[in-house]
């Protein structure tokens, strides 16, 4: 392969304004679309050495025939020409969404002569103002339950609606006071779209004017004795502070703000959208991405934004947008949001206070959800199988790796050394077959990688004695005898290895193979920052398609083994430390749970003095000492002999 692309840009040709530029392979079609504010700066980066590029930039610009740019007056319109050339043309090394459509929406029909309240999962519905989504479908009837009976809006079908405004007699729904529109024959069109207003502007932030407004006619009513229309008033006080207590005070009272929690590993991303109205969260939504191309996290973020309100009403851009991390043109962004809303609008990061807390929140719902959309695919047995197919393919294997074992080493600053394995059978965990390996002395994680292997290994032909069987004669009544049976521990080989690193770990492992005459076993590495399987003796990485349903199961194997062993590393820490504490007289259990719990963890109990020690009830200055000196010899002299944990 050249190392320059035949249809580089002769020198100087590329301006250096702001712009739009577009990659396009030999048919047209265009792959990617990028803004920059200099053109030619931008560009030059694709257009360097090929063997310095991303592994997954040199295959798209490998993959293209030309390219071709539009520039623009300002850094803000590059993004409007962005997103709306993103949405023209689909282009498939662009992050790819896929909203989550699983969560009902609250939808008011807003086309209709009297517009109706609804459930529905359609997002496009003419000229209809969307709420939500509500995470239950049960949350939204609730809502809609209670807003009717301050807000008696329509919520007949257009059907019922029709015919009872053709024969002068009122819906079903309205007969039993569940409908509040004209069918029911109680109100005026112009008077129901009122209503329709006043519903929309609770639902937008709005609900500190309507309960002044009710508390004031429930007062006025009370004092002019009319006790009937102050219970009224009450009763809708009641179902107003029943929705807002469904919808808990996060911000202050009279903040408007989106805010963004984002998830990600090197190839998809979640984001868990909270939208936020009178400091209550009066929406959730999800989406995951598809990335092609590397992209940091700042620029994930500008492409979500541009995303969200490419297409929005100003109405629906807030005030204020939250956000994990700025993107390098934050600026510009802002720009283009107060250009759309009309209004200012401020783009932060949420550091501190509620905000903060509220960011955690979205955070950990988008690690799920990320979660969720990795394992997805390993729950469907055709996907699992391509899985396996795609995986002997890529890799060259005589037949479909059914068993599969990975590992990974974790460790906290070189201490407490851990290794993991984990086991796949047709594409599904064996938890029942997971270990955990301690590694008492090593120089670093390539020499932790051949401990862990010649470990395991070691046990593929041993032969360990079961108890005793009850064998059974069908024949006769009740057991006739017992023998002993024979168990091969571990003796089922492995269908392929995989270790959590690159080329460095893999010939670590290989050489453990070989050391123990098991290296007919194929073995693989991947990479973590860009997910390459590696191969021993191979001085290139296999690139996997995004979307290959092996690199999916690749990808949670890594992940299980490492989560597995973060897990296993964590309880020995905790069990190293209580039991050096548990060694010092007169520290009892009471006060070790004190202990950890006032200092949080491990590494800051270790580097208390004496005098903070102290600051605990029940410690005075001796047994400070004693607990300092104590911690101080431990990390000194820590050891453990090696040993496999079932």
């Amino acid at each position: 392969m050249a190392d320059q692309l035949p249809y580089k840009p002769k020198q100087g040709e590329i301006p250096t304004d702001p712009g739009v530029y577009r990659f396009r392979d030999a048919h047209g079609r265009v792959l990617y679309v990028g803004k920059a504010k200099n053109l030619r700066q931008r560009l030059s980066n694709y257009f360097a050495p090929l063997h310095t590029l991303h592994e997954r930039t040199r295959r798209m610009v490998t993959t293209a025939a030309s390219v071709e740019w539009t520039v623009v007056p300002t850094d803000v319109d590059s993004l409007q020409l962005e997103y709306q050339w993103i949405k023209e043309f689909d282009p498939p090394f662009n992050v790819r969404y896929k909203d989550d459509k699983s969560y009902p929406f609250m939808a008011i029909t807003l086309a209709d002569e009297a517009p109706r309240v609804m459930v529905t999962r359609n997002h496009r519905i003419r000229g209809a103002k969307y709420f939500g989504p509500y995470p239950k479908v049960w949350a939204v009837h609730d809502t809609i339950d209670l807003m009717i009976r301050v807000f008696p809006i329509r919520t007949c079908s257009d059907s019922s609606y029709k015919r009872a405004m053709q024969t002068g007699r009122p819906c079903f729904p309205g007969q039993i006071g569940k409908c509040g529109g004209p069918c029911s024959m109680r109100v005026s069109i112009e008077e129901h779209r009122a209503i329709v207003d006043d519903f929309i502007a609770f639902m937008q932030g709005g609900d500190e004017r309507f309960t002044r407004e009710l508390t004031a006619k429930m007062k006025a009513a009370a004092a002019a004795m009319d006790y009937e229309a102050a219970a009224v008033y009450r009763d809708k006080l009641a179902s107003i502070e029943a929705v807002l207590n469904k919808s808990a005070l996060v911000l202050p009272e009279k903040a408007d703000a989106d805010l963004f929690g984002i998830a990600e590993d090197e190839l998809s991303a979640a984001v868990q959208h909270f939208v936020i109205r009178g400091g209550r969260v009066r929406g959730v939504s999800s989406a995951t991405i598809d990335k092609e191309l590397d992209i940091s996290g700042g620029d994930l973020v500008g492409q979500i934004l541009e995303r969200q309100y490419g297409d929005a009403a100003p109405i629906d851009i807030p005030r204020r947008v939250l956000v994990p991390a700025l993107p390098g043109d934050a600026e510009e962004l802002e720009q283009w949001l107060r250009d759309k809303r009309g209004k200012a609008v401020e783009l932060a990061v949420a550091h501190r206070g509620q905000r903060a807390e509220l960011m955690r929140t979205a955070t950990l719902n988008a690690q799920q959800a990320l979660m969720r959309h990795k394992t997805r695919r390993t729950s469907d047995y055709v996907a699992r199988t391509q899985a396996l197919t795609d995986l002997q393919e890529a890799l060259g294997l005589e037949e479909a790796p059914l068993r599969i074992e990975c590992f990974d080493i974790s460790h906290l600053q070189g201490t407490n050394v851990v290794g993991s394995m984990v086991v796949f059978e047709d594409g599904l965990p064996r938890k029942d077959q997971y270990r955990s390996f301690s590694i008492a002395e090593t120089t670093d994680d390539t020499d932790s990688i051949h401990q862990v292997l010649s470990r395991r290994l070691a046990h593929l032909d041993r032969v360990e004695d079961e108890p005793e069987a009850v064998v059974v004669d069908p024949t006769a009544d009740g057991i006739v005898q017992t023998e002993p049976t024979k168990r091969r521990r571990f003796a089922y080989p492995p269908q392929l290895l995989i270790v959590d690193g690159g080329k460095p770990q893999v010939d670590a492992a290989a050489r453990a193979l070989r050391e123990t005459g098991h290296d007919d076993i194929p073995l693989v590495g991947i990479a973590k920052r860009l997910e390459e399987i590696w191969l021993p003796d191979d001085d290139f990485p296999v690139i996997l398609p995004r979307t290959s349903e092996a690199l999916y199961l690749v990808q949670r194997l890594r992940d299980e083994a490492h989560r597995f062993a973060i897990t296993h590393q964590r309880k020995r820490r905790k069990r190293d430390i209580r039991t050096v504490l548990s060694e010092i007289p007169g520290l009892g259990e009471a006060r070790i749970k004190a202990l950890l719990r006032h200092f949080g963890s491990v590494t800051a109990l270790r580097g208390a003095t004496a005098e903070q020690i102290q600051e605990l009830p029940g410690i005075g200055p001796k047994l400070a000492d004693t607990i300092r000196a104590t911690l101080a010899a431990g990390e000194d002299a820590r050891a453990e002999p090696h040993r496999l944990e079932a």
